[in-house]
């Protein structure tokens, strides 16, 4: 491998993980709250808004993220939704992922035990505090490892973007293939995506002795 080759390739390589990047962190710091949000209506005792986000879970954990950036991007447009190419992914990656979130948090609400409710209006707390202070620490824990997997995931889904033209990690990569006729730059895309999943995986770790103390 010509580190001389490298260094040339790699500026374009570093600009499109930085959109890599963006991407990840914008969809992660919205969907996880939407998520939470989402599950706390799938619980709802109002059928009507338990229903129709029934729907909306089903659809987007349903369907291939692929064909959801595709129908965002090239579908809405005919009825006269139209999005910039980097606003279409992260709308798409938003309402995938929240949705994902929302089965995870959904779960863990439901392992909760209805004594830390009783206990909560021992204590005079309302419905928001208990949900505040109780019981989303303590979810939070039990959901930690599916989370972990999402978020792994979210980092190589990202990839799926170039199918709506943005210069992602990926794209950089197969532009520089294409053109230089060699494997190089997809083996730096690999190094560089397994670097990225490796300091995912040491957040994750650091979190989890975070909320250890949560029994």
């Amino acid at each position: 491998m010509s580190l001389n080759y490298v260094s040339q390739i790699l500026p374009s390589l570093i600009q499109g993980a930085g959109l890599t990047l963006q991407i990840f962190f914008w969809t992660l710091i919205i969907s996880i709250p939407l998520g939470i949000i989402v599950s706390l209506g799938l619980t709802s005792k109002i059928k009507p808004l338990k229903w129709i986000l029934e729907i909306y879970v089903w659809l987007m954990r349903g369907t291939p993220l692929l064909l959801q950036l595709i129908f965002v991007f090239y579908g809405l447009p005919i009825v006269g939704i139209v999005f910039e190419r980097y606003d279409a992914a992260l709308v798409a990656f938003i309402l995938n992922y929240a949705a994902y979130f929302a089965e995870i948090f959904r779960g863990g609400f439901q392992s909760v035990s209805v004594g830390q409710y009783e206990a909560a209006k021992v204590l005079r707390l309302n419905y928001w505090q208990t949900v505040r202070k109780i019981i989303i620490p303590q979810v939070v824990k039990i959901v930690i490892p599916s989370i972990g997997n999402e978020v792994i995931n979210l980092v190589k889904d990202s990839s799926l973007v170039y199918v709506i033209g943005l210069g992602d990690l990926l794209r950089a990569g197969n532009i520089a293939t294409s053109r230089d006729v060699t494997l190089i730059p997809l083996l730096l895309v690999g190094l560089i995506y397994l670097i990225l999943v490796g300091i995912c995986t040491l957040i994750l770790r650091q979190v989890e002795k975070r909320y250890s103390y949560f029994k």
